[in-house]
């Protein structure tokens, strides 16, 4: 997507790096300044941690027109409803047509002052504005958040596990229902329990969401343990419970 990020008189250098971090987070990076109040590269790095590629491309200009030049979209950015007639929309119905508009041309995105927002100014430079009611550097984030959805990032396919492990035999869970019914008998949790009710239970729990064979495998180990420890404890003259 052919989208820059415009900050407009940015006056808070925690906040161009909260914007920074949603940028490297989300794949944008064009960052533009206008008028910045103070900006240091390295303080900011030292904020955003590890964005230094889109530092690397931050422009600063004295101009907000100079600012938007090239781009054939802009978008504005606002905490508050606006009276006047305007192109008026919230985040998750303009990321569709943002993210379409950037396939044609330059879009910016434009946000104004922390404490002032947008002027009425840089308003009639806007071909749309989009209402956020938040503050300054988390809209920014949650417009980028809704143009990565609209771009497909909502679609991708989770991360597989590290460790993939097969299903659990029914041989194999019948094996830790045992092992759990003996570590609960070895600590007298079914002294004024219903062992048969209970362990039934522990069956609807399992069942409900089916292990694998590596989580059988550690519940296992774990209720064994159990049983041996009570034996340890057996072996010199004390009980599961201490006394």
């Amino acid at each position: 997507m052919s989208i820059v990020i415009v900050l407009d008189q940015p006056q808070d250098l925690v906040n161009i790096a909260h914007v920074v971090r949603g940028m490297k987070n989300f794949g944008f990076k064009d960052l533009r300044l206008v008028q910045p109040r103070e900006y240091d590269a390295y303080r900011v790095e030292g904020i955003a941690h590890q964005t230094g590629d889109v530092l690397a491309r931050v422009r600063s200009f004295g101009s907000l027109d100079e600012g938007l030049a090239g781009c054939v979209h802009v978008v504005g950015l606002t905490a508050r409803g606006r009276t006047a007639k305007r192109n008026q929309q919230r985040p998750r119905e303009a990321g569709a047509e943002i993210t379409a508009l950037a396939e044609d041309g330059l879009v910016a995105l434009l946000f104004g002052r922390e404490d002032k927002g947008l002027s009425n100014e840089a308003l009639d430079r806007c071909h749309r504005v989009v209402t956020i009611p938040s503050e300054a550097s988390y809209a920014a984030i949650i417009m980028m958040y809704e143009l990565a959805l609209a771009g497909g990032a909502g679609d991708r396919p989770f991360k597989a596990p590290r460790r993939v492990s097969e299903p659990a035999p029914v041989e194999e869970v019948e094996r830790l229902f045992a092992d759990v019914q003996r570590a609960l008998e070895a600590i007298d949790f079914f002294k004024t329990r219903n062992a048969e009710g209970i362990m039934r239970t522990m069956r609807e729990l399992v069942h409900r969401t089916p292990l694998d064979l590596r989580e059988v495998k550690l519940l296992r180990a774990m209720a064994i343990e159990v049983v041996k420890y009570g034996e340890r404890l057996a072996r010199t003259g004390l009980h599961v419970d201490g006394q």
